[in-house]
């Protein structure tokens, strides 16, 4: 007989049907009562035992942990809490599960001990909800390019090129460590390496996207990025996934469009499709917010934060008009905030852009025209000089959620910038290549997806929001 899911039968649409379900047990008390998942939905499915026509041994062997298939018939229950149940009639254990050993158990457990057991964490309800939320993070993100018209495409993961100047990157490498190929200098000579040059994996794919974007028009990029940065707080990760939509003949405007209609369009379809676990999720995080001091404690529930940036339309603002909101706040005069703000040019801090959201504009905020030499080189240079065509998108509780540009569509500037900032042109050759034969306006932007989930979920730290972490010193699974 087929299998039902538990998410099906709860609809109760198969009242009196003869079924089968297979899922693990979440507990099972009193020799009776079978509490069944499967994945499916947050809830779990009771399923009561005729333990009197049960042999012992099957019976010791329902423990939590334990995959069983269940055949027996959904009737409406005749406790509370539930609208049905399943009366069983035959027990097939799949799977044994060790009562001593399995460390899943039907009590609450600190997230990092669940780190510790991320092969297992899935078996909780909080990480459960957390990975069906962040799959349809993901099938919305790919359903709303392919509507748009857009093209997926796959960019290298290893890479010869630093898209960010960052220099904080993992190499590649098939040479000997113990003994390299030296140049006469001393050098390691990586001519003799696997590729016949120096490699890392990417931080971006931006670049190549770009090259894409100005012969198909709009495409985007949705893969694993790395980052070497020896950092350990909770909002960094070594490897994540990044989303990168490039579009040609596009001004910054529209892409301040494109970002905002992009990321309502979103957080819209899991508000629509992920209730059941919204509803738990924004219950966790109440929970959680009543153990902190009253000051450090969010205004807003999980769906209300999730509602604002849906239902609100973005605030744009230049960053020069926002320095001059931050210079002259309160809490700047009274040095409350960590970092202060004296003057134009200071690089915004969390605090500062999440002020901005839920302080002055109670609304997401673009800022847009950054000082240059705060940001990358391949965005464009504005006719004042100083400023750049780039746009920050903040979102309340987690300020930048959405970083973009415009791109540098002109070849002298563009030059003259890398060269100010000793990047090898001829190792871009490719990437300038694009402004010598058919040059034009173009822009995208960059969406880190663990940091969406999170916003989503309402998680606070990102090595819950990805199935298998990787920070400094572990690599685990």
């Amino acid at each position: 007989m087929k299998s039902t899911s538990v998410s099906e039968l709860l609809k109760g649409e198969q009242l009196l049907q003869e079924i089968t379900l297979k899922g693990w047990v979440r507990t099972f008390r009193a020799k009776r009562f079978i509490a069944l998942n499967d994945g499916s939905t947050i809830n779990n499915i009771q399923c009561v035992v005729d333990f009197e026509n049960t042999d012992e041994e099957t019976l010791k062997r329902i423990t939590t942990g334990a995959a069983v298939a269940l055949t027996g018939t959904l009737i409406e229950s005749q406790g509370k809490g539930q609208k049905v149940e399943m009366e069983v009639k035959t027990i097939e254990i799949l799977g044994d599960s060790d009562p001593e050993t399995y460390p899943i158990q039907p009590k609450k457990h600190s997230f990092e001990f669940l780190r510790e057991n991320a092969h297992l964490r899935t078996r909780t309800n909080t990480f459960s909800a957390v990975m069906r939320l962040r799959s349809s993070l993901s099938f919305a993100i790919h359903q709303y390019f392919n509507q748009k018209g857009f093209y997926h495409m796959h960019t290298p993961i290893i890479t010869g090129s630093d898209a960010e100047g960052a220099g904080e990157m993992f190499q590649v490498t098939g040479l000997d460590l113990k003994n390299p190929p030296l140049n006469e200098d001393g050098s390691v000579d990586y001519s003799k390496d696997f590729f016949g040059k120096e490699t890392n994996l990417t931080v971006s794919g931006q670049l190549e996207a770009e090259t894409y974007a100005m012969s198909l028009g709009k495409v985007y990029t949705f893969g694993p990025t790395f980052r070497a940065e020896n950092s350990n707080t909770s909002r960094h990760l070594s490897e994540f996934w990044m989303i990168e939509p490039e579009v040609a003949f596009m001004d910054l405007a529209g892409n301040m469009d494109l970002a905002e209609d992009f990321l309502k369009s979103i957080i819209t379809y899991v508000l629509e499709n992920n209730k059941e676990d919204l509803a738990f999720l924004d219950q966790r995080l109440l929970d959680e917010e009543k153990t902190k001091p009253q000051k450090d404690r969010s205004e807003m529930s999980l769906t209300e934060k999730l509602h604002f940036v849906a239902d609100n339309n973005f605030k744009r603002v230049s960053y020069t008009e926002a320095i001059e909101i931050l210079r002259n706040c309160k809490p700047n005069k009274k040095k409350k905030f960590n970092y202060i703000i004296e003057e134009w040019g200071a690089d915004l801090q969390s605090e500062h852009e999440r002020f901005l959201v839920e302080k002055h504009f109670k609304c997401p905020v673009i800022l847009f025209d950054y000082p240059a030499n705060i940001k990358a080189f391949y965005m464009r240079l504005n006719d004042d000089g100083k400023t750049v065509r780039a746009m920050d998108i903040l979102f309340p509780g987690i300020g930048e959620m959405v970083g973009g540009a415009q791109r540098e569509e002109r070849l002298d500037v563009l030059l003259e910038k890398m060269k100010a900032l000793n990047i090898d042109a001829e190792e871009l050759s490719w990437y300038t290549d694009l402004r010598k034969y058919g040059t034009a306006v173009h822009s995208g932007f960059g969406l880190g997806f663990e940091r969406l989930v999170m916003f989503a979920t309402g998680m606070s730290n990102i090595r819950d929001v990805i199935p298998f972490p990787r920070t400094p010193q572990n690599a685990a699974f």
